[in-house]
């Protein structure tokens, strides 16, 4: 396959220092990861290696190949998922090589990433093939040696018994050709060597040295170039005047499918010139355009409706709001996000007679083959889909829309052509977080006791927009959670952490405006709450009461809660993804303006695979998390985003972070999800300190538009 790269920035900068007439010196990042000078090539041991299952080979050299099947886009999956295959094997990382694996439903079971389930459903499954393939490589040891085989050990990638030793290389091909063994003993927890220890991402190499690894690099010798200009939401094409744009040099054609307007050339630069030229009616589709306005106004409308689906119901909820002293009702509500990746989408396609051929970021490859297959009329298995590494997802990249318009033209034009999303593409292109309104109640009794609980979730083609079975359902006598939605033409997709990224903090913080009404600690009550799921549970719980408790214990003695001086501290914790995070963040006044200054994140994740990756996970989960609460807002004029690009969609910057501090609970329990886990509790915490400090409620994301919040300023109080 001839994939490569034409001469870009990255070249132009090796070039410019070469000619420049200047001493060049390299600096190997990879040996940060280990002293020794790589003699053989990474493709002569993939060539020689010998496959032992569909995770692993062995090279003749001792060396591992290990193969990462689920797609890459951050969350550390390809460094990780080999540690966990690497630990059972017990060989030595250095040894380790690790290559994406195509997509292969016959191999591999969820090539997606999402929903934090990745390692989860995987978990089990890489340590048993690096379990089976160690037994195999003991079993060709002790033939070889002619011993029984409880008397050999294995230590990074040898097999040992006294003082002979064999290693994996060596034993390769013998053990290869063994009947897989159906039952292998893995590895107590204890005797971990590789799994809990700092491990650099298998990719910084590439990364650092600006090696090709993602769909925006990807090339292909004869491929066409291409950009779409897409309709308004609401809106279908009506005509087109190409005339002017078709003149721009390096433009071959301009094309219609859809009600998309497509030009294709020679590169990206031509064409978004020659976009601009385009002169493109439109007309409504069925019905009156969508602004933020009617989005408002529909909210209200749906929260006033009486029409919401019940979706849990505990005791007799009426009752206890009709009997109560004291109500206490607050709305809360999130706008539109854009998922905003830094590598905006685009992938590759090459429809041939009888397959198709596709590479680029998904993180779902299965879909993106069957939408390729749909649209070119064959079966799934004619298509192959080579996965790159992704430069951010958020879960934009679980639809294959993209995928779809470069099947499209490259059927279309019968030639290979890389689609290419500008940011003003990415942001306007929908698909986005949905734009949610929340209704809170409480009933309290003369005694001040919290009797009766209700939610209201309304949103923009948002599905279920609550989690009835979260916290602080099962610990509430009276309690009932519905839900509606609006069909909108603007569409909607996953946003990391789906429904809770914006729910935990409405819950978060509507949780301490009761507590406040009840003349109690915050974090006790919640605590209180969780002692009454515990000894008397009200229906169903889907939680677990004591990795709660324990998220939130350890989150009031690493930031000592209440016990600080000229600091106001808000607190959070919530479930998601099957992980619990509680976090404190600590904010003051000065002259006015509201200072955040460090936030304490405490996870339970089960057991951390990659510490440094599961830090990367929870820091940017929590930034995500506090950027978007604080700045990113999304709004709608006439079916058309008005935020295009960066200078107006506004996100967190890096002088912006504040002091973060994590911890991680070491309860020996499996992997239970962290991609997502962390960011739902963070506009809680923020909040919550942020009405501590300064007296002020934040419900409406995001803050910066609330009054007073104007210049909110992060981490950075100069």
């Amino acid at each position: 396959m001839n994939k490569g790269l034409k001469s870009n920035r990255r070249d132009f900068l090796k070039i410019a220092a070469t000619t420049g007439g200047g001493l060049l010196i390299g600096f190997n990042w990879s040996a940060c990861d280990s002293p020794k000078m790589k003699v053989i090539s990474d493709q002569e041991i993939y060539d020689r290696a010998v496959n032992f299952n569909s995770f692993l080979s062995i090279s003749p050299s001792n060396h591992v190949v290990i193969f990462s099947p689920n797609p890459e886009l951050g969350q550390n999956i390809k460094t990780s998922f080999p540690m966990i295959v690497a630990e059972e094997l017990d060989v030595d990382w250095a040894n380790v090589r690790v290559q994406q694996a195509f997509l292969d439903t016959e191999k591999y079971d969820r090539q997606v990433t999402g929903g934090s389930g990745a390692m989860p459903h995987s978990w089990q499954r890489l340590r048993q093939a690096g379990a089976t393939a160690r037994q195999m490589l003991m079993e060709a040891a002790a033939k070889r040696l002619n011993v029984p085989i409880t008397e050999l050990k294995t230590d990074k990638g040898n097999v040992i018994h006294g003082s002979k030793k064999l290693n994996y290389g060596e034993l390769a091909n013998e053990a290869a050709a063994l009947t897989v063994p159906e039952e292998v003993k893995l590895k107590e927890v204890k005797d971990f060597k590789i799994i809990g220890t700092a491990v650099k991402n298998v990719e910084n190499d590439a990364m650092f040295t600006g090696q090709p690894l993602y769909g925006l690099d990807v090339y292909r010798d004869g491929m066409l170039h291409a950009m779409i200009q897409r309709a308004p939401f609401g809106m279908k094409l009506k005509s087109v005047d190409a005339d002017e744009a078709k003149k721009v040099n390096g433009v071959k054609d301009v094309v219609t499918f859809k009600d998309n307007v497509a030009v294709v050339g020679t590169g990206t630069w031509p064409l978004m010139k020659a976009r601009k030229l385009l002169k493109i009616a439109y007309e409504p589709i069925d019905k009156a355009l969508e602004s933020t306005a009617f989005h408002n106004s529909k909210f209200d409308e749906m929260l006033n409706s009486g029409a919401a689906e019940v979706k849990r119901k505990d005791g007799d909820v009426n009752a206890a709001f009709k009997n109560a002293a004291r109500i206490i009702k607050s709305e809360y509500q999130c706008p539109f996000l854009s998922h905003s990746p830094m590598e905006p989408m685009n992938f590759f396609a090459n429809v041939k007679e009888d397959s198709v051929e596709l590479i680029g970021p998904t993180q779902t490859p299965d879909r993106a083959r069957n939408a390729a297959a749909e649209i070119c009329g064959i079966a799934p298995e004619k298509v192959s889909v080579e996965l790159t590494r992704l430069g951010g997802g958020f879960g934009r990249r679980l639809r294959a829309d993209f995928v779809e318009e470069a099947v499209e033209l490259s059927k279309m034009l019968k030639a290979p052509v890389k689609l290419t999303w500008t940011r003003e593409d990415d942001i306007t292109g929908g698909a986005y977080r949905p734009a949610v309104k929340y209704r809170f109640e409480a009933a309290l009794n003369s005694k001040d006791e919290l009797v009766g609980y209700k939610l209201t979730g309304v949103g923009m083609n948002s599905g279920n927009s609550t989690r009835e079975n979260n916290f602080p359902a099962g610990a509430i006598e009276n309690l009932e959670i519905k839900s509606m939605a609006f069909d909108s033409p603007i569409t909607t997709n996953a946003w990391r952490a789906p429904i809770t990224n914006f729910l935990a903090f409405a819950e978060q913080s509507f949780l301490d405006e009761v507590a406040e009404a009840m003349g109690k600690d915050p974090v006790a009550f919640r605590l209180e709450l969780l002692d009454k799921a515990k000894a008397n549970p009200v229906g169903e719980i889907h939680y677990d009461i004591d990795r709660m408790r324990g998220v939130i214990n350890t989150a009031v003695e690493k930031s000592g809660w209440g016990k600080k001086q000229g600091v106001s501290q808000g607190f959070s914790v919530y479930f998601s993804h099957r992980s619990y995070v509680a976090q404190v963040a600590e904010a003051r006044i000065v002259d006015g303006k509201a200072i955040l200054d460090k936030i304490y994140a405490i996870t339970d994740c089960g057991i951390v695979i990659n510490p440094t990756g599961a830090d990367q996970q929870v820091r940017g989960g929590m930034l995500d998390g506090m950027g978007h609460a604080m700045f990113a807002n999304l709004t709608f004029t006439d079916g058309i985003a008005d935020q295009k690009n960066f200078d107006t969609y506004r996100l967190i910057r890096m002088k912006e972070i504040p002091e973060i501090e994590t911890h991680f609970i070491d309860n020996g329990i499996d992997p239970t999800g962290l991609g997502e886990p962390a960011l739902p509790p963070t506009g809680g915490a923020v909040a919550n300190a942020i009405y501590k400090a300064s007296g002020q409620r934040l419900r409406n994301q995001p803050f910066s538009n609330e009054e007073g919040m104007k210049n909110l300023n992060l981490g950075n109080p100069a």
